[in-house]
């Protein structure tokens, strides 16, 4: 082998190295992209992760947050805060009261325990009357009565709680009559508070829609006090309960009215017709009224006769009274008498027929009824 072959094979090697080296770095290059873009894309992955779940939870939050605040609107409306304070307040004067009741009496003896019992008892029965009265609708005279047996009870325990609170020992005179006035004052908070209560769960309860029929009633009796005389005079001459209070004032109504329905009367009734009639009249126009309006239509249009002269109230019922013939010179003494030339008719010298005139014309050919006689 001589030295110039040797030389190329070893140049040969080392290009085929140097190729190979550089074939090795690619691929190491591309495979450490490869890895690169692989935690990248992990990396990416987990901050999505991350910020759907910070999402969810905070979507939990705020959820959870309205639910709460649900919960205290539900627990903190004006209705359940009245109800709960009020039965607060009542608990409190009862606990407040009737001990100085008890120790009043028993200091007295013994044998009088049972009567702070029976009066704070007598004063919250009365006072529960008071709302089952109103349920019930009862007269009122049976609330009144019972509201006068409350306030009778807890009087009579606010002067004995008066009394115990203002002789306890060892306050001085202002504190005493302090104590007093506070033991009275909590003894009948109790009732007032809890009748006041009562009396604004039934205005509550009460439906809108019946105060709106009782004023409906009031307003229907003042506006037809006849209707409502006769109406009852017809319930009372029947059996109880066979007419119905809206059948006798149907009836009372024809009577008076003439109408058998409530709210017409004559004059409501002319009305009704003659607006029927004129809705009639507009719908369907007579001949005449067809005809004037497209006189009124037509009068307002100008027509150009032949030779230049304007005619500007054209009628179109003559249409043929158009003046063919120029006007005849004035005669003179001298001129001889001439016969005028008869005009030639040509086509154009007569207007046309307006197309309103030519739909009334066959509107009233068409209503008018056609009658051959028999010879």
């Amino acid at each position: 082998m001589s030295l110039s072959t040797y030389r190329q094979e070893q140049r040969a090697d080392d290009a085929a190295k140097a190729e190979q080296r550089r074939l090795d770095r690619t691929a190491a290059d591309e495979r450490r992209a490869d890895r690169l873009r692989a935690e990248d894309e992990r990396a990416a992955r987990l901050r999505q992760q991350a910020r759907q779940d910070r999402d969810a939870d905070r979507a939990a939050r705020q959820a959870r947050r309205q639910e709460r605040a649900a919960r205290r609107g539900e627990a903190l409306t004006p209705e359940r805060i009245y109800r709960t304070g009020t039965l607060g307040l009542v608990v409190a004067s009862g606990l407040a009261s009737l001990p100085a009741q008890v120790a009043h009496f028993v200091g007295i003896s013994p044998m009088l325990l049972p009567i702070p019992f029976g009066v704070e008892g007598a004063a919250w029965v009365m006072s529960a009357g008071v709302a089952y009265a109103d349920a019930r609708q009862a007269p009122a005279w049976v609330r009144w009565m019972l509201r006068v047996l409350v306030a009778a009870c807890a009087g009579f325990a606010a002067s004995i709680n008066y009394g115990y609170g203002s002789h306890l020992p060892g306050l001085s005179p202002v504190d005493a009559t302090a104590a007093g006035w506070g033991l009275a004052a909590v003894t009948v908070l109790g009732p007032v508070v809890f009748e006041i209560r009562q009396w604004v769960s039934t205005l509550a309860a009460r439906d809108e829609d019946e105060r709106a029929r009782r004023k409906h009633a009031a307003l229907r009796r003042r506006k037809n006090r006849g209707v409502h005389r006769i109406a009852d005079r017809l319930v009372y001459a029947a059996p109880f309960g066979t007419l119905p209070a809206e059948d006798a004032w149907r009836r009372a109504w024809s009577i008076v009215h003439g109408s058998t329905t409530p709210g017409m009367t004559s004059e409501f009734e002319e009305r009704a017709v003659s607006s029927d009639l004129r809705l009639q009249e507009a719908r369907t126009p007579s001949p005449e009224v067809v005809a004037r309006r497209a006189k009124a239509r037509m009068g307002r249009h100008l027509y150009v006769l032949p030779g230049g002269a304007q005619n500007a109230a054209h009628k179109p019922a003559k249409p043929q009274l158009t003046i063919q013939v120029p006007p005849a010179p004035k005669k003179s003494v001298k001129a001889p008498r001439k016969r005028p030339t008869p005009p030639r008719r040509r086509k154009g010298d007569s207007p046309r027929f307006h197309p309103a005139a030519r739909a009334v014309a066959a509107d009233t050919a068409r209503r008018t009824p056609v009658v051959t006689e028999q010879i």
